[in-house]
């Protein structure tokens, strides 16, 4: 008798996608529920989407109109209005919203600070965050834990060390929860953004975030203002790098306002989107035991009892190939909006100057045309990453724009993964399925809460 084939793990969590058009007001409604559900179920099979809620949008999901969106074209398609409108007043003309000329030398002044070198540089940071990060999962074994708050304890640690490294006067728990009250009030879509009138016209839910966003800017100002009265640490923090950093073609450097508002954008992405590529990543982990398992073996034999470090990278393939298929499930930016200020035809379709075009990178992710049963976790797809076309797989954006922080992140997230599945199992909760939900970021309605054992 012939033993029975073994199951497959279940699909995981996914966004119910719209099936239906929803019109007006049934957008507002969905939007301000779940971004994500704006996107139509046909997004994951067909190239193009467009549609009209007040103003016209365009949906764009095929790989090459991507490269004439985000490389080829770049230019004729900046961040649209609402991107703007929503983090505008916290990080103000920051690398995130800059745009043309004011983008381009703030980027060339930023970049050495994220060269290969200092952010290897920066790992012990995160190894030490790794660790105190298994500590707390290790003082109560077997119990339940939310992972998503856990995780964004250890990034914030990663990121607030990094920045402000030594920096003792300094309350960050305080600016932990001003980012949070910030993205709570001022992240959800108004009817006037679904109307696509201009930026003038007030939002009234963002008015009132009026404060938070005065409290944050005042915590970055007064970090600024203590360092440059004690004078740069002896290995430079991103603090130090961005305050030192200049414009290799015009010797530029950033005024305060300036460096403010990069600051609090690589403070808010920089812990945000790593927290959550994480929590989902060992959710994926305890809905497939068996590649758990396979994982937790790598970061054993790689590690032994100790916490990863950069020299270990090369020896966690599995590692990087889960969180990679978690940044492609769950791309903490599932959605990318672009204004069109020229006129276009994309996939022979009229394009507009003021047409909204939208990359749904949730959609491009679990494309049909893309990706072989998308919507299941397959951490094996990236273990060829030839095989994958560069603008399918999207989760730091791609072309002169893309995120400045993506090899940090990496290096982060497969550091304290492997460290947390060497030394810990862990294992789903009947009836506490995480729920996928956009606001900003990707994150995880309720939490993800896993039962937690020792390895």
């Amino acid at each position: 008798m012939s033993a029975p084939a073994p199951t497959r793990p279940p699909i995981p969590a996914r966004v119910p996608l719209a099936t239906r058009p929803l019109g007006v007001i049934g957008s507002l409604r969905v939007a301000r529920r779940n971004l994500l559900e704006l996107i139509p179920e046909i997004a994951t099979r067909a190239p193009m989407v467009s549609g009209w809620t007040g103003a016209r949008w365009h949906m764009v999901m095929e790989p090459g109109a991507l490269r004439r969106i985000l490389k080829d074209r770049v230019g004729d398609y900046p961040k649209s209005l609402v991107t703007k409108l929503i983090l505008g007043p916290a990080v103000g003309k920051g690398l995130f919203v800059a745009e043309g000329a004011e983008w381009l030398w703030q980027r060339r002044a930023a970049a050495p600070a994220f060269a290969p070198r200092n952010v290897e540089a920066l790992a012990p940071v995160m190894t030490a965050a790794a660790e105190a990060a298994s500590a707390r999962l290790a003082a109560a074994p077997g119990r339940a834990a939310d992972l998503h708050q856990e995780m964004v304890a250890a990034t914030f640690e990663v990121i607030s060390d990094v920045t402000f490294s030594g920096d003792e006067g300094l309350d960050r728990r305080a600016i932990h929860r001003a980012i949070d009250a910030y993205i709570a009030q001022t992240a959800k879509l108004s009817v006037l953004d679904i109307f696509g009138l201009p930026g003038w016209v007030p939002r009234p839910a963002r008015l009132i975030s009026g404060p938070v966003v005065r409290n944050l800017k005042h915590h970055a100002d007064a970090a600024i203002a203590a360092r440059r009265r004690a004078g740069p640490r002896p290995v430079p923090d991103l603090l130090d790098l961005l305050s030192a950093a200049q414009d290799p073609e015009t010797g530029r450097r950033m005024t305060p306002g300036e460096l403010r508002d990069n600051l609090l954008t690589f403070i808010v992405a920089g812990h945000e989107t790593t927290a959550l590529t994480l929590a989902w990543a060992l959710y994926l982990c305890a809905t497939d035991p068996a590649v758990q398992a396979r994982a937790r073996t790598e970061a054993q034999a790689a590690l032994g009892t100790r916490a990863a470090c950069t020299a270990d990278l090369p020896a966690l393939p599995l590692a990087r190939c889960i969180v990679e298929e978690s940044l492609r499930l769950y791309p903490p930016a599932g959605m990318l909006s672009r204004t069109a200020q020229k006129p276009d035809r994309i996939l022979g379709r009229e394009i507009r100057p003021g047409d909204t075009v939208m990359l749904p990178i949730y959609a491009l992710h679990r494309h049909h045309a893309l990706w072989s049963d998308p919507d299941r976790f397959d951490p094996n797809r990236f273990a060829d990453p030839a095989r994958i076309d560069r603008f399918a797989f999207l989760p730091f954006g791609a072309g002169p724009r893309i995120c400045i922080g993506a090899g940090f992140a990496m290096q982060e997230a497969i550091i304290i993964l492997a460290t947390l599945l060497a030394r810990h199992r862990f294992a789903p909760i009947a009836g506490r399925e995480p729920r996928p939900e956009m606001i900003l970021t990707l994150r995880p309605a309720g939490g993800i809460w896993l039962q937690v054992h020792p390895a």
